[in-house]
């Protein structure tokens, strides 16, 4: 039976690992304040600009608690058919929704000036 090499092995295991690695990466600096800006103005005329709700619900850490994170990623990519939610994923990646569904279940940032 042949057997790899133990480099082979190690860079099969990495190439396996990279994209995991690549998604949960957090946006740059200069692009958290534009999804904080987003979520703040965007998100806020549903959900209210402090994000207590309006028209949509609201989206504090105590509301979305229960709530599975990775649902909550798709709810924002996708939107919710049938409701105002509209789908943002044209305005972000999969890894820029899962960094705002961690804000939003720590407690959404402030935006800065």
């Amino acid at each position: 039976m042949a057997r790899f090499p133990d480099r082979a092995l190690a860079a099969l295991f990495l190439c396996l690992l990279a994209p995991a690695a690549a998604s949960a990466a957090d946006p740059s600096p200069e692009r958290m304040r534009e999804l904080v800006r987003m979520v703040r103005q965007d998100c806020g005329s549903c959900h209210g600009l402090t994000l207590k709700g309006g028209l949509g619900p609201p989206l504090l850490p105590e509301t979305l608690r229960d709530k599975p994170a990775e649902s909550l990623r798709y709810t924002v990519l996708l939107g919710r058919p049938g409701t105002p939610m509209p789908p943002w994923s044209a305005f972000m990646n999969e890894a820029e929704a899962d960094w705002i569904v961690r804000q939003l279940t720590q407690g959404f940032p402030e935006e800065t000036r």
